[in-house]
């Protein structure tokens, strides 16, 4: 139990330090043969904070995630959710396509 606190109240901190929107930061600890899981869903408004330019912030808290399951003799990966698109991204897009299909339909001899 002493070790779901650390790895997962570290992970909380860290992440609620770094969004705009630190009420909707949720984090799932699955333990099974391979090791611990932390699966960190976050606004998806603050997933470009999380996973920063290139990818770098992510990368630091995976390692910084690791370190702190090496010190508790646990192999802890990181899985960073992606946001579920709202109903408006989708109905855009699906005009997009259907906009994008018409413009074909006109190129055509």
């Amino acid at each position: 139990m002493a070790n779901e606190i650390d790895d997962k109240g570290f992970l909380e901190y860290i992440v609620k330090s770094l969004v705009d929107h630190p009420e909707d930061v949720k984090i799932d600890r699955k333990v099974d043969e391979m090791g611990v899981l932390l699966s960190l869903k976050v606004n998806p408004e603050d997933m470009g904070q999380v996973i920063g330019k290139g990818g770098s912030t992510a990368r630091a808290i995976r390692s910084l995630v690791r370190i702190i399951g090496l010190k508790n003799h646990a192999r802890v990966n990181l899985k960073i959710e992606e946001p579920e698109k709202s109903p408006s991204a989708q109905e855009t897009q699906k005009k997009e396509s259907s906009a994008k299909s018409e413009e074909l339909e006109n190129l055509k001899i």
